[in-house]
């Protein structure tokens, strides 16, 4: 998409055009005919286009590719030259959507100016679709723990490739983000970024949605497909696509190029895919609701994105990163966490994932006063805590045991936190929980308590119930 397409049948003025444009740091592909540069299209659209309106020895003139080309790629800014002009062919050219037209013989200077002009308008329009669609969100990878970075190393690796991608892991987890930082890590990184939200679109506009829609009262309306052109278009939650859609989206990863609904045309596009999914997708196979063959060319390289959960050693990291943001992009108090806070965060169930973290530091900024630290007070479960100090609610389970078996299973649930809090580390664990190493590791055997690899980290388990 960085290139500059010159068309024009007089031979030595397409190669003058291509000379004075490499010397300005541009590149540059010659065709002398309107087949070889529809094929030059076809292979790859290019960033801008000069085309001269008197094509000899060519089954379309510089109008009939010009309206071909604002048909299958709007988005391509077109200039339109000739030795032959007048006004009545600049009006048509500028009506059939051509950025400028500039008269034979050209001045260098003028044509300079003008191929800026349009690339820089081109590149506004793209940023400016991009942030009505909301697409501008941080592509920011936070983490330090080991499961996040086995996680990001396997980002790294795609990046530089077309590979489809799969992300796996449940809601809120962060797959979006992730399948944004292989899109800024990329060399499609100035192209669009486009995201098909499966679930919120209703299934009977789901065809109109992604493939645009031509009608003779609105003329062309392009869809996600074309709007991602040249970038990357990331099915979220692929699974609540309809059946229908399922198995047109796969004629278009084999041939990259679809109809519009109430066209009659093929409209060619360059596209990465990237998808994300929270369910088995092999249930959905043998139930019947996804499609075996999308699933086999979706998931060419399978990444798994993991819970907070897996990863409670971030959580303190990820709550700083998220009172930052609230502070520059809100005016919420800049505050910091004290320890008790933290080891609280670290604690907490979180169903809701990374989304559910944002959420609760939202609140806390916000009904919280003044710029003290945050406590523990602060936060959700401190709800749920009775006035009297020192004191912890029994759940109803643990009240009915006896002393002894109470307390062996508050033991193991305590250490099995903890542990899984520093991400298997028994050295930290035993410094936070105020044991030696060597009675940690014999309590933890007296409790039954192991810990194995799990995904590029380590987890502590009840042995007998892995």
């Amino acid at each position: 998409m960085g290139d500059i397409l010159i068309t024009d049948d007089e031979r030595d003025i397409r190669e003058l055009i291509s000379d004075i444009l490499k010397d300005e740091g541009y590149t540059t592909r010659l065709a002398g005919t309107s087949d070889a540069c529809m094929a030059e299209i076809e292979k790859e659209p290019p960033a801008l286009m000069i085309l001269d309106i008197w094509l000899k020895d060519s089954n379309m003139d510089g109008i009939d590719i010009l309206k071909a080309v604002k048909r299958d790629h709007p988005g391509i800014p077109v200039v339109i030259i000739s030795g032959h002009g007048n006004i009545e062919i600049a009006v048509a050219a500028i009506k059939q959507g051509a950025y400028d037209f500039i008269e034979k013989p050209f001045n260098i200077d003028q044509l300079l100016v003008v191929i800026r002009r349009a690339m820089e308008t081109s590149r506004l329009r793209r940023e400016n679709v991009e942030l009505k669609r909301g697409e501008s969100a941080s592509a920011d990878m936070l983490g330090e723990s080991a499961v996040f970075r086995a996680m990001k190393s396997q980002l790294d690796k795609v990046t530089k490739s077309n590979g489809r991608v799969m992300l796996t892991g449940p809601a809120g987890s962060g797959k979006e983000i992730a399948a944004r930082y292989i899109h800024a890590n990329s060399n499609r990184a100035q192209a669009p970024f486009v995201t098909v939200n499966s679930a919120s679109i209703e299934p009977d506009r789901m065809e109109e949605v992604l493939f645009g829609r031509e009608s003779d009262g609105k003329g062309v309306e392009k869809g996600l497909l074309e709007q991602a052109n040249g970038g990357v278009i990331y099915f979220d939650e692929v699974a609540e696509m309809p059946l229908g859609t399922q198995s047109k989206i796969l004629r278009v990863l084999v041939d990259q190029k679809f109809q519009r609904v109430g066209g009659a045309d093929q409209v060619q596009v360059d596209l990465r895919v990237i998808s994300s999914t929270n369910r088995d997708l092999a249930a959905d196979i043998d139930a019947g609701t996804f499609r075996q063959e999308l699933y086999h060319r979706l998931n060419v390289v399978p990444i798994p994105v993991p819970s907070l959960e897996e990863r409670r050693e971030d959580i303190p990291l990820l709550a700083e990163h998220f009172i930052g943001v609230f502070n520059k992009v809100q005016g919420l108090p800049l505050r910091a966490l004290a320890e008790d806070a933290r080891a609280l965060l670290q604690t907490m169930l979180w169903p809701g994932n990374v989304r559910q973290l944002k959420n609760v530091v939202e609140r806390v900024l916000i009904l919280g006063e003044g710029n003290s630290d945050i406590s523990a007070k602060e936060l959700p479960s401190a709800e749920e805590t009775p006035a009297d100090e020192g004191r912890i609610v029994l759940s109803g389970g643990l009240a009915t045991l006896p002393l002894r078996e109470a307390r062996e299973l508050f033991e193991r649930e305590y250490l099995l936190t903890q542990i899984n809090r520093f991400g298997g580390n028994i050295s930290r664990t035993a410094s936070f929980v105020g044991m030696e190493r060597s009675a940690l590791h014999r309590k933890l055997k007296s409790l039954g308590v192991a810990t194995t690899s799990k995904a590029g980290g380590r987890v502590a388990y009840v042995e007998g119930e892995a």
